[in-house]
C-alpha cells in the first residue's frame, strides 16, 4: 500500500525530500545514537511526528507506542508504520498508566510545548522506576542567538544546556547524559564551502522563496546521519542538545 506523504508545514521533518535531508539526517543521527536505551523494552514516542523516527526505534524496542496530538499526522502514523501502537493524545496529559513505559522518547519536541514542566512531570509519571527519558531540542545559544524569542515561529520556548538540565531535574529526574549534537568533518567542509554556514545558506533559499541552487540542493541531498557529532564538550556551541534522565 502507497501512503501519501505528510506536507511539509515547517513545523515537522518528513523524510524522503532532498531539501529536507539535511535537518532529517540530523534527527536520525540523534535517534542512532540514543536507540540503545530502548533495546528489548517497551517505549513511548511521546511527540512521534512523521513516524519515522519511532519505527527506526521499533527495529530494537519490545513495543513502541506512537503518540502525537495532531489527528492527521496520527493517522498517517498508523498507516505508514503498521508495527506502531499509535494514539492520538495530549503531551500535557499522556493517555497511559503510571509506571507503565521503560523509556519516554521525546526528540525535537519539548521546544514546541507551552507547559514544559508539566510534561515533564507527566513523562516521570509513565515511567518505570529506572526508566529512562531521551530529550533532543535545539540549542537556544546557537539556535536563535541573542534573542528573547525563537526564531522559528513553531518554537514556544528554547532552551540553553544548563535550562534543559534544570527542567529534568525539577521533574525529579537524574540527568544521566547531556551531550550536544555537533557538525562532524564532512559537514564543515560543506559549512567553508558555503560561506561559512551550510544551514544558512538554506534558511536563505527558504526565507527569499526562489529555487535552490543546484550545487546547495546536491549537497543538503548527500547529507547522512553519519556527518554529525555527538559529545559532552563545548555544550553551549552545540546545535542540538542531547539528554538522558532517569527515574529514581
Amino acid at each position: 500500500m502507497t501512503v501519501e506523504p505528510l506536507p511539509l508545514t515547517g513545523e515537522r521533518t518528513v523524510p524522503g525530500i532532498a531539501a529536507e535531508n539535511y535537518w532529517f539526517r540530523r534527527h536520525e543521527a540523534a535517534y542512532l545514537d540514543l536507540v540503545r536505551h530502548c533495546a528489548g523494552v517497551v517505549v513511548l514516542e511521546a511527540g512521534c511526528g512523521e513516524g519515522y523516527g519511532a519505527a527506526l526505534i521499533a527495529e530494537h524496542a519490545a513495543r513502541v507506542v506512537a503518540l502525537d496530538y495532531d489527528e492527521i499526522t496520527a493517522a498517517h502514523v498508523g498507516r505508514a508504520y503498521p508495527e506502531l501502537a499509535v494514539l492520538r493524545g495530549n503531551l500535557a496529559s499522556l493517555p497511559l498508566r503510571d509506571a507503565s513505559v521503560d523509556v519516554v522518547a521525546n526528540l525535537q519536541v519539548i521546544e514546541h510545548l507551552w507547559d514544559q514542566e508539566g510534561f515533564l512531570a507527566e513523562c516521570a509519571r509513565v515511567l518505570r522506576p529506572g526508566g529512562r527519558l531521551l530529550v533532543t531540542t535545539p540549542n537556544r545559544i546557537t539556535f536563535s542567538p541573542g534573542r528573547d524569542t525563537p526564531l522559528n515561529p513553531f518554537h514556544t520556548r528554547e532552551l540553553a544546556p544548563a535550562e534543559l538540565a534544570e527542567l529534568l531535574v525539577g521533574a525529579g529526574l537524574r540527568v544521566e547524559v547531556l551531550a550536544g549534537l555537533r557538525h562532524g568533518p564532512g559537514l564543515r567542509r560543506l559549512d567553508e564551502r558555503f560561506g561559512g554556514s551550510i544551514i544558512d545558506a538554506q534558511v536563505a533559499v527558504v526565507v527569499e522563496g526562489g529555487e535552490w541552487p543546484a550545487d546547495l540542493l546536491g549537497a543538503v541531498a548527500s547529507v547522512r546521519s553519519e556527518d554529525f557529532e555527538i559529545t559532552t564538550d563545548d555544550l553551549d556551541a552545540s546545535l542540538d542538545l542531547v539528554a538522558v534522565a532517569v527515574r529514581p
